[in-house]
C-alpha cells in the first residue's frame, strides 16, 4: 500500500513540467513523496520538518553558469523526525532517485517546537490538578479554568532537566472574558510540560506570591475601542492603483524587476530565502549575492529572578519563522497590486500543509530618487523612484515580526523589520518595585526589559565568489593643526581594515566612526575610483548583547556576541545558533563559535568564498505607549553598491519633471520628459 502510494506520488511529481528550479522550496507532492519513503523504511515516526535540502554550492554554481549542459542538481528533502521514545533522526531523501541517502540518530538534541507542539499545552494545563491548585491560591476558582491560557515556550535550558526530555514552559495568563487580552492578567507561576508524556512534570512557584490582577481589562479589539468613544473620523482613504499592471515579472519563483533578477525561496526556519541575486548593468548581468536570509534571532529578557532567566527565545531556531508565518490579506497586510506565493510544510503526522499567501510581492513609490535645481536659472531635474518589496509576517506567541526585503532601482538592497504585537508580561503586586528590570505598563502588569537581536546571513557574490571583507571607519587624519601633513587640522578619511581571519573579523559596531563593512572583490577594480568593486553593509541599529559573558544567553547565542562574524563558506553552515537549538546549554556553544573553532580561527578568509554574519536589532525598555498593543517599531539596514558601477545607475529612470538651461533660454515650455507612468508633462 505504501509502495503504491509512493509510486503514485512519484508519478505526480515527475509529471509536472517544467521541473522545479533547484532553489524552489519543496512542493506538497514532494513532501508527501519524501514522507512515504521514510514511512516505508522506518515505520511510524513523527515529522518535525521536511524541507528543501539545498543544492551544494559548487554544483549549483556550475548549473547556474551553464544550465543547458551542466548536471542539474538533484531534488532532495532535508528531514527531521522524532521516533517513539523521543529519538531524533536527521535524514536526507533524494527525490529524483527515490531513496534515503542519510538517516542518522542524533542524540542529546531537541528539534524545534512546532505549532502543533505549542497548541496542545494549553489543554493539558487546564486539566492538571497541581495547576488548578496554584490557580486557586492566587484567586482563580476551579470552575474558571476554561479562562486560563498559556503561551508555551521552549524551556530554553534548565540544568535541572537537561536535554534528553523534550520540554516546554507554560507562561500563564487569565481572560475574564473571551475578548479580553490575557496579557493584562499574567499569573505568577510557570508549569513545565513534558511533550513526550503529555504531562506537567514541575511547577516553578515564586517566593513572593502575586494574586490575580483586579484591574479592569485593557483591550485593543474594535468593540473595546467603540465602547471607549470609537475610532477617529478624520482619515480619508488613500487609493493605491496600478491600472496598467506591475513593472515586475514573476516566472515560477524568479522575479525580474528594474535590472534585478531574484529567486524567492522559503523554508520553515528562516522564512524568505533569496538566491542568485543578479543586476543587469547595461547588458552585463553581474552576480551580487548568492544567498540572503534572516538566519536567526534571540530575544533575551533582563529580569534576573528565577525562572525568568529561561526567557530568551530563539524565534527562528526554536520555533521557525516559516512555521509561524501568517496568511496575508490584501488591503491589510499588503496594499496595491500584489503577487502572492504560498508555502508548503509538513505536519506531525507527515501530511503536507499549505500556508496560502505566505509571501507578498509588490511595488511602492520610493520618494525622490535624485534631484537637482540650478540656482542660476532654475533648471531642474527630479526623478521619483520605486521599490520592490518581498515580505512575510510571522507571529511568535505575543510578538509579530514583519520582514521586508526591499530592492531599489539604484542597486541597493534594504532589510526592514517592523516589531508589533503585544508585550510579554508578568504579574506585579500593588506597590511592588520592578527593580529597574521592567516597567509597570498598566496596574499590575510588569513588562520586562528585553532585546530583539537578529542575525542576517549574507553570502556575497560580488562579481564572483572570491570576496574579501573590509571594516571601514571614518577617522581624523594624522597630524595636529599646524603640522605639515594636516596644517588646518581638517583632514579625515575612510580607514579600511582588511579581515584576513575569522578571529580578526569578530567586530562590533562603532557609532563614533559610523562604522560600515565592505564586501569587496579585490580582483576587479573600478576604472574611475581605482578601488575594488564592493557592496557596503550600512547598519546603525546594533546594540551589544547585554547579558554578560558566562551567562546562559551568552553561551547559547554565540552569534550575538559581536556585530559581525565572517566564515569561509561551508554548505552545511546555515543556522548560526546550530541546527537543533531547543534545550542547548551553550556548553559548547553551537553554530558560529563551533564552526570558527573547527575551521581554525586563524584560517584565511581573504579573497575566497565567504559568508558575513551580522547581528543587529534593538533594546526595548517597555512603556505604557506599547500597551495593550504595540505601534509598529521599525529597524532597517542597507546593502549598498560602492565602486560597483561606473556612474549613477538610475540615470535612465524617466524623470518626473525636468527642464534644461537651453530649454529655459529658448522659452520652450515643453519639459521634454515623461513621468514615471509614461505620460507627458508640460512646464
Amino acid at each position: 500500500m505504501v509502495l503504491d502510494r509512493l509510486q503514485q506520488l512519484t508519478h505526480q511529481v515527475n509529471a509536472t513540467a517544467p521541473p522545479p528550479h533547484p532553489f524552489d522550496p519543496l512542493t506538497a507532492r514532494e513532501i508527501d513523496a519524501a514522507v512515504a519513503l521514510i514511512r516505508m523504511e522506518h515505520g511510524s515516526v513523527n515529522f518535525n520538518a521536511v524541507t528543501l535540502y539545498e543544492p551544494r554550492k559548487a554544483q549549483m554554481m556550475a548549473w547556474l553558469s551553464n544550465p543547458e549542459t551542466a548536471p542539474r542538481p538533484a531534488r532532495a528533502a532535508d528531514v527531521v523526525a522524532i521516533a517513539p521514545g523521543g529519538k531524533v533522526y536527521d535524514g536526507i531523501v533524494n527525490l529524483d532517485e527515490k531513496r534515503i541517502v542519510q538517516w542518522e540518530h542524533t542524540p542529546n538534541v531537541q528539534p524545534l517546537i512546532t505549532m502543533e507542539d505549542l497548541q496542545e499545552v494549553e489543554f493539558i494545563v487546564r486539566k492538571d490538578a497541581k495547576v488548578i491548585e496554584q490557580c486557586g491560591i492566587i484567586g482563580i476558582p476551579p470552575e474558571d479554568m476554561h479562562k486560563v491560557y498559556c503561551d508555551p515556550w521552549t524551556i530554553g535550558y534548565d540544568e535541572r532537566f537537561g536535554t534528553e526530555v523534550r520540554l516546554q514552559q507554560a507562561l500563564m495568563y487569565y481572560r475574564p472574558h473571551v475578548d479580553d487580552s490575557q496579557y493584562t492578567y499574567p499569573l505568577d507561576f510557570c508549569p513545565i510540560f513534558n511533550a513526550e508524556t503529555k504531562q506537567i512534570i514541575h511547577i516553578d512557584v515564586p517566593s513572593v506570591r502575586r494574586p490575580l490582577n483586579k484591574a479592569p481589562p485593557n483591550n485593543y479589539l474594535p468593540e473595546a475601542i467603540e465602547k471607549e468613544g470609537g475610532f477617529r473620523k478624520d482619515i480619508k482613504p488613500i487609493h493605491i492603483t496600478q491600472p496598467e499592471g506591475v513593472s515586475f515579472e514573476v516566472s515560477n519563483r524568479t522575479i525580474d524587476w528594474q535590472n534585478w533578477n531574484i529567486h524567492v525561496g522559503f523554508n520553515y526556519k528562516e522564512g524568505i530565502v533569496l538566491n542568485n541575486i543578479t543586476f543587469n548593468d547595461r547588458g552585463n548581468v553581474r552576480p551580487v549575492f548568492y544567498r540572503l536570509s534572516l538566519a536567526e534571532m534571540v530575544v533575551p529578557y533582563g529580569n534576573p529572578e528565577h525562572p525568568h532567566q529561561r526567557k530568551h527565545a530563539f524565534d527562528l531556531g526554536e520555533y521557525g519563522g516559516g512555521y509561524m508565518t501568517n496568511s496575508l490579506s490584501l488591503g491589510c497586510d499588503c496594499k496595491g497590486s500584489i503577487h502572492y506565493m504560498d508555502a508548503a510544510f509538513v505536519n506531525r503526522a507527515g501530511a503536507s500543509t499549505i500556508i496560502k499567501n505566505a509571501i507578498c510581492i509588490h511595488e511602492e513609490d520610493a520618494g525622490i530618487l535624485f534631484k537637482h535645481t540650478d540656482f542660476r536659472d532654475e533648471s531642474t531635474v527630479v526623478t521619483r523612484g520605486r521599490k520592490l518589496i518581498i515580505s512575510h509576517i510571522f507571529t511568535a506567541a505575543n510578538y509579530e515580526y514583519c520582514v521586508y526585503w526591499i530592492f531599489h532601482q539604484d542597486g541597493t538592497v534594504q532589510l526592514e523589520i517592523k516589531l508589533t504585537g503585544i508585550l510579554n508580561t508578568y504579574s506585579l503586586n500593588p506597590g511592588e518595585d520592578t527593580h529597574g528590570w521592567g516597567t509597570e505598563v498598566y496596574p499590575g502588569v510588569n513588562a520586562h526589559n528585553h532585546q530583539h537581536l537578529f542575525c542576517l546571513r549574507v553570502d556575497p557574490n560580488i562579481d564572483g565568489p572570491q570576496n574579501t571583507i573590509f571594516q571601514v571607519d571614518a577617522v581624523q587624519g594624522p597630524g595636529e593643526p599646524g603640522s605639515e601633513e594636516n596644517p588646518y587640522g581638517n583632514a579625515f578619511y575612510a580607514k579600511k581594515t582588511k579581515y584576513t581571519t575569522p578571529l580578526e573579523a569578530m567586530s562590533d559596531y562603532n557609532a563614533s566612526t559610523t562604522r560600515t563593512w565592505e564586501m569587496a572583490n579585490t580582483n576587479k577594480i573600478n576604472p574611475y575610483s581605482k578601488k575594488p568593486v564592493c557592496y557596503k553593509l550600512v547598519s546603525r541599529e546594533v546594540p551589544p548583547l547585554l547579558p554578560k559573558k558566562g551567562s546562559l544567553v551568552y553561551k547559547r547565542a554565540g552569534f550575538a556576541r559581536h556585530a559581525v562574524h565572517v566564515t569561509k563558506y561551508s554548505d552545511d553552515e546555515i543556522h548560526p545558533a546550530g541546527r537543533h537549538v531547543p534545550q542547548t546549554s551553550g556548553e559548547p556553544s553551537n553554530g558560529l563559535p563551533a564552526w570558527i573553532e573547527a575551521a581554525g580561527p586563524n584560517c584565511s578568509i581573504e579573497n575566497t568564498d565567504i559568508v558575513l554574519w551580522h547581528t543587529f536589532g534593538l533594546t526595548h525598555f517597555p512603556s505604557p505607549e506599547d500597551y495593550p498593543i504595540m505601534p509598529a517599531e521599525p529597524m532597517t539596514l542597507l546593502l549598498r553598491p560602492r565602486n560597483f558601477f561606473d556612474r549613477n545607475p538610475v540615470l535612465d529612470v524617466p524623470p518626473s519633471y525636468a527642464r534644461s538651461p537651453s530649454q529655459i533660454l529658448s522659452g520652450n515650455s515643453d519639459c521634454g520628459c515623461q513621468k514615471n507612468d509614461g505620460s507627458s508633462i508640460l512646464v
